[in-house]
C-alpha cells in the first residue's frame, strides 16, 4: 500500500506550539507562512531523534493547524519586512543588509505514527499503558523545544482557558466509524485555526480555462491568474461602471505556495561539487516547484488525510510535498464559519 492510502497505527498531536522568528518567505515567489517542506524537513529531522532515543515510532506525515500569526512587516503603502541590523565589519563601515521574512506562530503539529516493530516483538503501545504513551509524548515535546522550525525558536507552551497544550500519543482505531467519531472530537479541539491543503485541482481547472481563450496559456499563467484577484469593469443597466472580479461566491482562500524541487541537473556522489553543504550525500542542482493551496478550518476536514503531508520521490527528479485533501460537500450548518486568517502572497 502506497503512503499515500496507509492508515496511521496512531497520531501523536502537539498542541499550540510557539514559534518565534520562523521564515515567512517560502519561496522566491511568496511570503507570510512557511513552506511546507520547512515543516517535513522538521519531521525528518524529529524523526531521526526518536530513532537516537529508541523511541519505536516513525514520523510519516505531517499537517500544521494555524491558530495565530504575526508576520514582522511594516505596513504603510509599501509593506516592507522589519529586519535586524546587522554588526558593523572589520573596518566599521556598515555590513550589507540581507532581508530576512520573520514571523510568529502558534501552531497545532499532527504526525502521522508507524509502530517500528523488531523481529519476534509485539509492541501494545497504542493499545494500553497511557502512563507511557504520556511519558512518551513529553519526551517527545521536549525533544522539539530544543528545535527549530522552519528556522524559528520553540517557545514553551503558555496554556490558558480552553487552551490545550498537552502533548498526546493516540491510537487510530480499525473500525471506520470510530475513527470518524475520534477525528470529529479532534478537529473539534482544533478550533480555531486554519490549516493549509493542497488544490492541484484548481490550478489543472483553470488551465484549462484559460486555454479555452488562449490555446498557448501555460501552467505558470495559471498560477498566476488563479493566485490574485482580476477585476474588470463593466456597465450596469443604468450606464454605470460596476468592478467586478473572477472569485466566485465562497471560493474559499486560495494562496499560491511551494510544494516541493525540480533537477535541473544530474545527480552527482558525494563531494563531486565543491562548497556542497554535505560532502558525503549525493548532489543536484533543482528550482522550485509550485502549486495552489486553500486555508481551510479544520471543522471542513472530512478524514485524516486531508490534514496530512508528505515527501514523494520520483526517479525523474521531481521531489515534492503531496497533500491528501480531496473536496467533498458539506453541510455548512454545522459550525459557524470563521473568516481566512494567513495566506501566502506574491
Amino acid at each position: 500500500m502506497s503512503l499515500k492510502d496507509r492508515e496511521p497505527d496512531g497520531l501523536l498531536v502537539l498542541p499550540h506550539v510557539r514559534v518565534q522568528n520562523a521564515n515567512a518567505i517560502s519561496s522566491p515567489l511568496t511570503h507570510g507562512f512557511p513552506s511546507m517542506t520547512a515543516f517535513l524537513g522538521f519531521m525528518w529531522a524529529l524523526g531521526r531523534k526518536l530513532a537516537a532515543a529508541d523511541i519505536p515510532l516513525k514520523l510519516e506525515k505531517v499537517g500544521v493547524i494555524c491558530h495565530w500569526h504575526q508576520e514582522q512587516t511594516q505596513d504603510g503603502y509599501v509593506r516592507t519586512f522589519r529586519l535586524s541590523r546587522n554588526p558593523v565589519d572589520k573596518d566599521g563601515s556598515t555590513a550589507a543588509i540581507v532581508e530576512e521574512g520573520r514571523i510568529h506562530l502558534d501552531l497545532t503539529l499532527v504526525f502521522q505514527l508507524k509502530m517500528v516493530k523488531k523481529p519476534g516483538e509485539t509492541h501494545l503501545l497504542f493499545q494500553s499503558d497511557e502512563a507511557l504513551r504520556k511519558e512518551i509524548a513529553g519526551a517527545i515535546r521536549d525533544m522539539v523545544g530544543t528545535m527549530r522550525i522552519a528556522g524559528g525558536s520553540v517557545l514553551p507552551p503558555q496554556s490558558g482557558p480552553g487552551v490545550r497544550v498537552t502533548p498526546t500519543l493516540i491510537g487510530w482505531p480499525d473500525q471506520e466509524e470510530e475513527r470518524h467519531a475520534l477525528f470529529r472530537r479532534l478537529r473539534r479541539q482544533w478550533l480555531p485555526g486554519f490549516t493549509l491543503v493542497g488544490r492541484d485541482d484548481l490550478l489543472q481547472q483553470r488551465l484549462e480555462q484559460l486555454r479555452l481563450q488562449t490555446p498557448d496559456t501555460t501552467a505558470l499563467d495559471a498560477w498566476l491568474d488563479l493566485s490574485r484577484f482580476n477585476y474588470r469593469s463593466s456597465r450596469n443597466e443604468k450606464d454605470r461602471v460596476v468592478w467586478t472580479h473572477d472569485r466566485p461566491e465562497g471560493a474559499g482562500w486560495i494562496v499560491p505556495i511551494p510544494v516541493g524541487y525540480a533537477a535541473l541537473s544530474e545527480l552527482y556522489a558525494g563531494g563531486q561539487v565543491a562548497n556542497a553543504r554535505d560532502q558525503s550525500t549525493p548532489f543536484r542542482f533543482v528550482e522550485g516547484v509550485y502549486s495552489i493551496g486553500q486555508w481551510i478550518s479544520p471543522h471542513r476536514l472530512q478524514r485524516i488525510r486531508d490534514l496530512l503531508w508528505w515527501g514523494e520521490s520520483h526517479d525523474d527528479g521531481l521531489y515534492r510535498c503531496c497533500n491528501g485533501y480531496e473536496p467533498l460537500p458539506v453541510d455548512d450548518d454545522e459550525y459557524p464559519s470563521h473568516p481566512p486568517m494567513s495566506a501566502e502572497t506574491l
